[in-house]
């Protein structure tokens, strides 16, 4: 499947409980994962190639309607991948796609074709001057989509690299209605290690 990266979401709206990293599961460990309402189920299937073939597709998330057994493909990925469900029409999914990076994607239900995709070049072009020096100046970047409030997707963005050898984390929140993305520093977090609340 050709990855398809959408600017705006511009029907988005959110009617989902705010989902924490603790409910991402990690495929392809886990087998499955149901919708809150037991609607549809996503299964983590291993690519079966012809002898000698090599397509560089290893496993794919699959999507199946539990009432009528029908499925669809909706993401391929090589390494590990965390899985959410938003409410009962949002999946989001953090592809650990190698040791170098991590993406974020807003898979919805009902444009199922359609998906928005948030990596290091997608992110760095919406960002000031120093942020993305910084981005661009560490071949080690990840982002992961740590809870969603409302409209707004909460990032953990950290890495290392020739800039940065000690490291760098920040938290950046991404409006889906807007398109527009705030960052702050890591200060947020407190003692108990969860991310803070969406930028005022």
């Amino acid at each position: 499947m050709a990855y398809r990266r959408i600017t705006l979401l511009l029907a988005l709206v959110f009617t989902c409980r705010v989902i924490m990293a603790e409910q991402f599961v990690v495929f392809p460990e886990r087998r499955e994962l149901y919708s809150p309402d037991g609607r549809f189920v996503l299964r983590s299937i291993e690519h079966a190639g012809a002898a000698g073939e090599f397509s560089g597709i290893f496993r794919s998330l699959v999507l199946e309607e539990v009432a009528t057994g029908a499925t669809q493909t909706i993401y391929n990925y090589v390494g590990r991948v965390g899985v959410a469900w938003s409410g009962n029409d949002f999946v989001i999914v953090n592809d650990y796609a190698s040791k170098k990076t991590a993406r974020a994607l807003v898979f919805r239900l009902d444009r199922r074709n359609d998906y928005l995709i948030i990596d290091k070049p997608h992110l760095t072009a919406q960002l000031h001057e120093q942020r993305r020096e910084q981005l661009e100046g560490n071949d080690h970047v990840y982002l992961e989509v740590s809870r969603i409030e409302g409209s707004a997707l909460l990032l953990r963005v950290w890495g290392y690299g020739k800039l940065d050898p000690q490291g760098f984390r920040f938290w950046c929140a991404y409006d889906l209605k807007e398109g527009t993305v705030s960052c702050r520093e890591n200060l947020g977090e407190g003692n108990n290690g969860k991310s803070p609340s969406v930028f005022q």
